[in-house]
């Protein structure tokens, strides 16, 4: 089976250009939701509290991600520390869910493919771009209750989009619009 990731920062059309990917027959594993999956697994939760020692970050069955987003943004190593957690799970969820799958190619939706050292596990990896701005003003819109330093700030955790494409198999560039992204999609 033929494994590809989807990978670019924060706001640059991922999810988006992911839907086409379906279209086209391929399967996509969202890891992100995999990961929020995690998050009301018991044990897992369990293994939050035990790393973080943060007694108000599991309540009533629930983490808070306000509380998370506070002990790792900003703090190299506790991100580091979450990294470790969740990293090999959702990594374990997608060997088993691509199993599972009959067309010849499946696909990771993931910000994150580069930074969590991911990349030996597939055998191309697609990068999607943007122009800063742009990425800036999505993200707002599906966040409004960040503010533009909050935005810079995650960005910022992330490998820097130039490196990412330098590295990349193929890189797609959505701008403003998305019809040439689409129109690359459709000659690929």
């Amino acid at each position: 089976m033929y494994k590809i990731a989807l990978t670019g920062g924060i706001g640059t059309g991922k999810t988006y250009l992911s839907k086409h990917f379906i279209q086209m027959g391929i399967p996509v594993f969202y890891a992100d939701d995999e990961a929020k999956k995690l998050y009301e697994d018991d044990g897992f939760q369990q293994r939050l509290k035990t790393l973080f020692e943060d007694p108000a970050l599991v309540t009533d069955g629930k983490v808070n991600l306000t509380v998370l987003s506070g002990l790792v943004f900003g703090n190299e190593d506790n991100l580091q520390k979450l990294n470790r957690l969740v990293h090999p799970a959702v990594m374990e969820r997608f060997e088993r869910w691509a199993e599972q799958q009959s067309a010849p190619s499946v696909m990771m939706e993931s910000a994150i493919v580069y930074e969590g050292g991911l990349a030996g596990f597939f055998d191309k990896i697609i990068v999607v771009d943007a122009p800063l701005e742009l990425r800036i003003r999505r993200v707002r819109e599906r966040n409004p209750h960040l503010s533009r330093a909050q935005i810079l700030q995650r960005m910022s955790h992330q490998l820097p989009q130039e490196e990412k494409c330098r590295r990349a198999d193929l890189v797609i560039c959505t701008g403003e619009t998305y019809e040439m992204s689409l129109k690359i999609l459709q000659e690929q």
